[in-house]
């Protein structure tokens, strides 16, 4: 398999997804609907979409849902986007690129910034419950299912998932933090988010609830080595093809991995935490693609 050329495979058909659940121009609309459609149109990894996917895929979901499955794709990654978006915002993190773009705020404006994650959040949401009362119309036992997914997205994203994770971020910024508590930010602020993609996608594929445990597991794994490798990537990174400002961190005086542990126990926590995420998904199923690319994420480099 050739990975680069699979995953542009994907990350073209979920462009394509996003795209096309974007919502109609028109009118005053459009003084919102411009700069959603810019931050979600800027590009990115496409992770979490694609982890919903390819989770559907491992537990042998049945493709005529796969509509269904694209509004899920398009919900966590419009959600994903507007976490991008505030983040970014003066209060927080203070990024002036994004993907190698002017951030949404840089380009539009403090106010219209904050608007934009309002309304992707909001609009995501909207999305999910379009999907769920059309479902439940047609095939009342597989509502369950949807529904079932949709809280699950609902908690990652919310009080109880990356809100959490993103504010005992904020308030320890600038302060020494202790081992648990970047485990909790690594576990909710980036990892809510990647645990629940794959959950959505075995939920909607109808799994048992022991492979959901399993697969959320193997999520918890894979979103540590994500955001461990992010932390890694601040510091040795290279600006021009991460796509945004490197030390960041440092510049914001934020406790990392890196600077709790050094370099050399980050690269060999993401190398075991991914492995053991992809020995538990082998449990499940064959997907040759999923396991290249939590391989992938060990080493990338943006």
């Amino acid at each position: 398999m050739h990975l680069d050329i699979e995953l542009k495979k994907r990350v073209d058909y979920i462009n394509k997804v996003l795209i096309d659940n974007l919502p109609e121009d028109g009118g005053f609309y459009s003084l919102i609907i411009e700069p959603v459609k810019y931050s979600v149109s800027a590009g990115g990894k496409r992770l979490r979409p694609m982890l919903v996917s390819e989770a559907f895929k491992l537990l042998n979901g049945d493709e005529s849902h796969r509509k269904v499955l694209e509004q899920f794709m398009t919900a966590i990654e419009y959600i994903h986007t507007y976490s991008l978006v505030h983040d970014d915002l003066p209060a927080m993190d203070n990024d002036a690129l994004r993907r190698g773009l002017p951030t949404t705020h840089v380009k539009y404006g403090e106010d219209i910034g904050i608007l934009t994650g309002d309304a992707l959040l909001n609009y995501a949401y909207e999305i999910l419950f379009n999907v769920s009362y059309s479902v439940s119309k047609l095939n009342k036992e597989y509502a369950l299912n949807v529904l079932k997914a949709g809280k699950e997205l609902s908690r990652a994203a919310g009080l109880y998932g990356m809100i959490s994770g993103q504010t005992l971020d904020v308030v320890k910024t600038g302060q020494s933090i202790t081992s648990d508590e970047l485990d909790f930010i690594f576990d909710l602020k980036t990892g809510a988010l990647i645990r629940a993609a794959l959950k959505i996608g075995a939920i909607l594929a109808g799994c048992s609830d022991d492979e959901l445990l399993k697969i959320e597991k193997a999520g918890k794994l894979i979103g540590l080595a994500f955001q461990i490798r992010d932390d890694m990537l601040d510091e040795i990174g290279k600006e021009d093809v991460i796509g945004k400002p490197v030390h960041s961190d440092a510049d914001n005086m934020k406790t990392t991995y890196v600077s709790l542990y050094g370099l050399e126990k980050a690269q060999e926590d993401v190398e075991n935490y991914s492995s053991e995420a992809i020995d538990i998904l082998k449990s499940l199923g064959n997907n040759d693609f999923l396991t290249e690319l939590i391989t992938y994420l060990t080493v990338r480099n943006k």
